[in-house]
């Protein structure tokens, strides 16, 4: 039995908590928001993020991070946008021969860098990093719904340790050393959901959609590529996998803002309406990364100029599909 702390109470993060509990471990859960840990303990689960998955008593509720201290696995259940924050108020407090899981996805505003090279930066030097990713939804992690998904890391042991303490009947882990890959394919698929989403509320079909998810699994491919990650990665799990589950589920919050922004709502109303949506704020970054290492995306600069610019979403798709004739496969070329 080991010893698990989750940071983050929404949805994944309890998801995890309930299938680390499953297996025997003994697990806390830190929240910033005492009264959101308050109503969890009242209600017996989180009505908002996981409506009807009972939350056991066994499950400790916490808000101070002391909780982390004497634990072997430190998890991150954070929003992309508040990973280094997060990682910085819990530095102090996490220590060889801690392992830290990070189960966020996106890119950091400003910066243009993965989690992994967050986490990295603000941690003590020593302590491994784990990437969490592939297609898994709470609503159905939570529930124990069979889920496979990937643990990458650089430090091999991490990733076994963390493989074998978080598996079960209902959660198959597999292993990756591509963490860079694993990473641009969990936060660049969250733009192609959104993208799809749009399509879904602008009335289009499984055609558009087809072409939409293959086409921007090539984008994330390439970006991928430049940025030292390998080809194989991107038909994986966190690759293919992660993107079919995003972009074709109403559990997706990207697919439902999508929705909402194809059927006339302004993308800053639709964000607002549904709650994180990792997307939005991954295209921003994403395109200047590409712009940064002479990546062509043109879903993500279509979608950047809906999300950013006001262009009409009916323009954008126009302009896609009057691009220049071309080779369906070309190495690094869109």
């Amino acid at each position: 039995m080991a010893n698990i702390t989750i940071l983050g109470s929404g949805g994944f993060g309890l998801s995890l908590a309930l299938s680390a509990h499953r297996s025997g471990h003994k697990v806390k859960v830190w929240s910033k928001f005492s009264e959101e840990l308050e109503a969890i303990r009242r209600d017996g689960e989180h009505k908002q993020k996981l409506p009807g998955v009972p939350i056991p008593e066994e499950i400790e509720l916490d808000s101070s991070l002391d909780c982390i201290e004497d634990c072997d696995v430190v998890i991150f259940g954070i929003p992309s946008r508040f990973v280094r924050d997060t990682v910085r108020l819990a530095a102090p407090y996490i220590k060889p021969p801690m392992v830290v899981v990070n189960t966020g996805k996106g890119l950091e505003e400003g910066t243009l860098k993965t989690l992994s090279q967050i986490f990295r930066e603000e941690l003590p030097a020593g302590i491994p990093v784990v990437t969490l990713t592939g297609p898994s939804h709470a609503e159905e992690v939570g529930r124990g719904v069979p889920t496979t998904i990937v643990a990458a890391s650089e430090d091999k042991d991490a990733a076994a340790m963390v493989q074998e303490l978080l598996s079960s009947q209902t959660l198959r882990i597999y292993i990756s050393s591509d963490v860079i890959g694993c990473e641009i394919g969990g936060a660049l698929k969250n733009i192609i959901a959104l993208s799809a989403g749009i399509c879904d509320g602008l009335g289009f079909g499984d055609n558009t959609k087809a072409a939409l998810m293959t086409r921007g699994m090539h984008e994330i491919t390439n970006l991928g590529l430049a940025m030292g990650g390998r080809r194989e990665t991107f038909s994986g799990l966190s690759g293919v996998g992660d993107l079919i589950v995003t972009c074709c589920s109403m559990h997706s919050r990207n697919r439902r803002a999508g929705i909402l922004i194809g059927e006339g709502m302004t993308p800053q109303e639709a964000v607002e309406m549904v709650g994180t949506v990792e997307g939005y704020y991954c295209c921003h970054a994403a395109w200047e990364l590409a712009n940064k290492l002479g990546v062509t995306m043109p879903i993500t600069e279509q979608l950047y100029k809906v999300l950013f610019e006001g262009a009409d979403v009916n323009k954008v798709l126009g302009a896609l599909m009057s691009r220049p004739k071309k080779q369906e496969l070309e190495p690094l070329e869109e």
